[in-house]
């Protein structure tokens, strides 16, 4: 999601003026990229029964009612982290109910698994990683990989997983990861950095 935004800037201002169009586009302009977001994050025993558009949804309603609040003081947080948090705090809470309805081990503290990145970005990820160990040739190749990298990242703890899909699956900047983990830039950096590091481990022979 990207914040420097001229249309999103002046949505911002015309809904906090109090224009209800302003707000509804507002809100509808996130709707694909909140949509591979939550992709991104729900365990596909989960995706089986629920629909990432029905998650979407629901944030679109909570956003909308509680959009006054936040322009109280939008430069607490850009717009587009906060409806993440939102959306965060759905995915959590669609683990919660279907762990308790059935019986599932799919709560607060389970990883979440990757379900959502597309081929490209894992591809890419993964030439990245292993530049000099695999060169992706074939189709063969890319889907191997592909389920390498899946597999490595679900593995990973829990921080170092979410600091990956930030900057990989939704492209986030190393500022805007900054601001949302409440980190230093420089925090920010050597925490991915350091994610980097155990993920190329984990795809290396005899590797996590």
């Amino acid at each position: 999601m990207n914040e420097n935004n001229p249309l999103q800037d002046q949505l911002l201002t015309d809904a906090k003026s109090g224009s209800p169009d302003a707000v509804d586009r507002l809100i509808s302009h996130h709707r694909e990229p909140l949509r591979r977001m939550i992709n991104n994050r729900i365990d596909p025993a989960l995706s089986a029964r629920v629909d990432a558009s029905d998650i979407v949804q629901d944030v679109m309603l909570e956003a909308h009612r509680r959009l006054s609040d936040y322009l109280r003081n939008p430069e607490a947080m850009p717009f587009h982290l906060w409806l993440r948090h939102i959306a965060l705090d759905h995915i959590i809470d669609a683990h919660r109910k279907h762990r308790v309805a059935k019986r599932r081990s799919l709560d607060r503290e389970k990883p979440l698994v990757i379900s959502g990145m597309n081929d490209q970005s894992s591809i890419e990820l993964a030439g990245q990683l292993l530049a000099n160990e695999v060169t992706p040739a074939s189709a063969a190749i890319h889907a191997e990989l592909k389920g390498r990298l899946d597999s490595a990242i679900n593995l990973l703890d829990p921080d170092d997983r979410e600091i990956v899909l930030m900057r990989h699956a939704e492209q986030m900047t190393n500022q805007e990861v900054s601001a949302l983990l409440g980190l230093t830039e420089a925090a920010a950096s050597m925490r991915y950095l350091r994610a980097v590091r155990k993920l190329r481990s984990g795809l290396l022979p005899g590797g996590l």
